[in-house]
């Protein structure tokens, strides 16, 4: 008598030009991730930032928002990817960027709302005209969809962390949905940077960020800093399919930054 396995064989060999694999499963597609660079984040999410989706990074000022995704990009453009920076309110500081890591030749910073500088009379000052909020988040929108259509860039950082979140959550809910797609088809690791969640069920992976102690040699030098992350949301979590119950993990994760002065006499 023939065997299970033989006579599986034999029923595929059969049905393999209307059917193919008719009875071995499809693999489960996990999807790949980027390493953020600090070790217990990265163990807590089985390796990182998900590929090719939209992870939202919240929490209040001070949180530790911008140093980790500084420290994720680091780790893609030291492995020689090209990644972009829209930022609506140009609050980036390209030499703590340098400082964590980031090769700046590989990193687009789009910097929404800086008027060109005007010519005026001898005398005269021209007065500094700042747009509206709502102007610069358009156009930090329009910046990161055009991004995304062109492609090529490894990660896309939206930072509108100093948007007042009462026009942050103005934004349409089809603005996400079409970020989402764009990073499922260009494989681009999107992150968002806001006080509070609003891409809703868009994100892959939301991340709530707050303040902690810090550190400092003395009473004047800071050294650094304590941040707590806790898992809000994770879509692609790996999960045994033959579990009753998920098993339940850890949601909130430590991590300290550390100045690049540190220790240094």
């Amino acid at each position: 008598m023939p065997s299970a396995a033989a006579l599986r064989l034999s029923i595929e060999s059969a049905l393999s030009a209307r059917i193919p694999s008719a009875l071995t499963p499809a693999p489960r597609l996990i999807r790949p991730t980027a390493p953020t660079g600090i070790a217990a984040l990265d163990e807590r999410l089985d390796g990182g930032l998900p590929i090719g989706a939209l992870s939202e990074l919240t929490g209040p000022e001070c949180s530790g928002r911008t140093s980790l995704a500084l420290s994720f990009i680091a780790g893609l453009t030291e492995a020689g990817r090209v990644c972009a920076w829209v930022d609506a309110s140009d609050a980036l500081d390209p030499e703590s960027a340098a400082a964590i890591g980031v090769d700046l030749d590989r990193l687009l910073w789009v910097r929404c709302g800086v008027q060109p500088q005007q010519q005026t009379l001898p005398g005269f000052v021209a007065a500094k005209q700042s747009p509206k909020a709502w102007s610069r988040l358009d156009q930090a929108l329009r910046v990161t969809d055009l991004l995304l259509q062109a492609g090529g860039f490894s990660a896309i950082v939206l930072d509108i962390g100093s948007v007042a979140p009462e026009f942050a959550l103005r934004i349409p809910l089809a603005t996400w949905f079409r970020y989402r797609a764009a990073a499922e088809r260009t494989q681009a690791s999107v992150l968002l940077l806001t006080q509070h969640a609003c891409s809703k069920s868009s994100a892959g992976l939301v991340l709530t960020l707050t303040p902690g102690g810090i550190a400092s040699e003395g009473a004047t030098v800071l050294t650094g800093a304590e941040y707590g992350v806790a898992i809000a949301r994770e879509r692609f979590a790996a999960v045994n399919p033959f579990a009753r119950k998920p098993p339940q993990s850890e949601t909130h994760v430590q991590w300290n930054s550390q100045q690049p002065w540190a220790g240094k006499r």
